[in-house]
Order: C-alpha cells, then structure tokens, then sequence
C-alpha cells in the first residue's frame, strides 16, 4: 500500500513539473526578451563616465528584431527574437566613429547592460600649427514667457435692496432666514476687463438695518474676472459697497542665466521645458561672445544634444578638437 502511494506521489510531482516547465516555455515563447543598457566612457573617474549618443548597437547573427542606437543618454534597447531563450549566448556589437569598436559576449538575461567604451584618442589635440583655444567663463542665458500682474487701480460699486421691514412672510417668495418675515435677494454683477482680475474683493454693507441683511452667495471673495454675489434683507432698505483692486496680466520674456556643470571636455545643463532663446556666453582667445544655439544647437567650438525629460531639458555639450573648456 505505501509503495503504491509513493509511485502516486512521484507521478504528480514530475507532472507538476512537466507542466510548470511547460508553462515557463510557454512564457518565454510569447514574451521574448529584451535587452536594455546603457553606453558611457570608460574612465577610471566615475564623474566622466559620460553618456555617449549615437552608438550603432546589434546583436550577432541577427538575433534582435532590428539594430538599435543610443539616446543622448546612453540609454537604448533591443529587443530579441522569440527563439532566443534565457541564458542563449548572445553577442552585442557597439560602433561609434569616436570609439574603439566593443564586442561583448554575454548571455540573454533579464538585466541591465552597463557598457563602456574607450574612445579612440584624445580630442583635446589640435591640428599641427595651431594652439588650443580655451573656453572659459561659460554662462548659460535663456528666457521663458511668464505671466507678470500689474495693478492699475481699483473697483468701486454700490447697490441698494429695497424691502420693508416687519411685514410677515406668508409664503413670500424670500424670508428671513428663521421664515418670520417677508425678505428681498438683491445681487451685482462687475467685471474687470479683458485681461484684468479683481483682487481682494470687499463687500460691505454701509447704511440702512445692516444687522438684518446676509450674503447667501459669494462669488466675490476670491476675486477673478467678475465678481457677482446675493444678499438676503428683511429689513428696511439697505445700500451695500463693492470695492477691489484690479490687476492687469500680461505675457513677458523673463531673462535668465544659470551655469554648467565641466567634466573634462564635456558640459551639462537642464532647462525648464518651455525655456526659449538659448545661448551660451564665453571668453573666447581673450573675449566675451555670446554664442546662440539655435533649435539645431550649432556651436563652432563643441557638439550639443538635448533630451527632453520631465518638466525638464537636458543638454550635453562636448568640445570640438582643438578647443579645450575651462571649469
């Protein structure tokens, strides 16, 4: 009897892992891998372990779906072939014209590639003849459109809500709030303008049975492009005061500068995303130029590129032979 239930026993423990194995094959079947990385300098300083751009990256004997190349980030990814298992060998290729050329033998595995590349030469050198021109004192200029308020004066408005006091309810359309007397609902209206905002609205009862009256609605308080609100009275005829400031907006360019981070022969700034006018000022063999960037970021002393990332612009800037930039 024991032996029996044993054999049992190992007949659903290996169907259980005939089927686990199935379901796993099954997996890696529909969901083929992909790999993702990214490519830097090799240095033996961590902070020059720059991104590099435009590295042309495959996969030996065409494994991957199709090549890929690497963001101003470094970063890229290839997607693998459904046949290509976990743990396949595989080989990555990486070309940059900049680069010694890297093949790495690796295996398919859900991780992260971290690749680095040695560059072919020092870029620093300039043609034979000419010395080296240093950038120095690098400011970052840009401008962005903002919102500016301006205060051209202010609002005043009176109106009055007639009503007689001590006339009973009887069902009138409005009563006082405990529903003994007859009340009037009286309203006004302001506007500020185009392109105006009332601030620090006010609302002031100022002669007749004040203490009779009560605001049932305020639209005022907060201010904005127009003010309204209604005010119950069951007394006697009362008067009540709108005043405000009323401020003007307007869209403005608001210049700013800030200044780059120098890592060897490359310099990193960010941008707030909507940032506009972009420029950068040097000294340059003994002067100070301002050098615009234009929406191809040409600049006769070094290669740009940017990455949009949230909320912000990333730019990196690498100094063309025969310059050299000074932190």
């Amino acid at each position: 009897m024991q032996r029996s239930t044993a054999i049992v026993l190992r007949l659903l423990l290996a169907a259980a892992l005939g089927f686990a194995a199935a379901v796993l094959f099954v997996h890696f079947r529909r969901h083929p891998l992909t790999i993702i990385g990214a490519v830097t300098v090799q240095s033996a300083d961590f902070r020059k372990e720059l991104p590099i751009a435009n590295v042309d990256i495959k996969v030996a004997d065409g494994l991957a779906v199709a090549p890929a190349k690497s963001s101003s980030s470094g970063f890229f990814a290839l997607r693998l072939l459904k046949h290509v298992r976990h743990g396949a060998p595989i080989t990555l290729s990486f070309r940059h014209p900049g680069y010694q050329p890297l093949d790495l033998h690796e295996i398919a595995a859900d991780k992260l590639y971290i690749v680095h590349m040695q560059p072919l030469a020092p870029k620093s050198r300039a043609e034979p003849g000419k010395p080296v021109v240093k950038i120095g004192n690098i400011v970052v200029r840009y401008s962005f459109k903002t919102l500016r308020s301006i205060d051209i004066g202010g609002a005043v408005k009176t109106f009055e809500i007639a009503n007689t006091a001590n006339v009973p309810c009887n069902r009138a359309p409005a009563c006082s709030p405990d529903g003994k007397w007859k009340a009037n609902l009286g309203s006004f209206e302001l506007s500020a303008g185009p392109d105006n905002e009332f601030h620090n609205a006010r609302l002031s009862c100022i002669a007749g049975p004040c203490p009779f009256t009560k605001v049932v609605l305020d639209n005022f308080s907060r201010g904005g492009p127009t003010l309204t609100a209604k005010v119950l009275n069951w007394g006697d005829t009362t008067t009540f005061l709108v005043e405000a400031e009323v401020n003007h907006f307007l869209v403005a360019q608001t210049e700013h500068q800030s200044y780059p981070v120098i890592f060897g022969r490359s310099l990193d700034f960010t941008l707030p995303a909507d940032a506009e006018g972009l420029s950068l000022q040097a000294d340059m063999a003994g002067e100070n130029i301002i050098f615009p960037l234009g929406p191809d970021l040409l600049l006769s002393w070094a290669t740009c590129s940017n990455e949009a990332q949230e909320q912000t612009k990333l730019y990196r800037c690498e100094a063309k032979p025969g310059f050299q930039l000074q932190p």
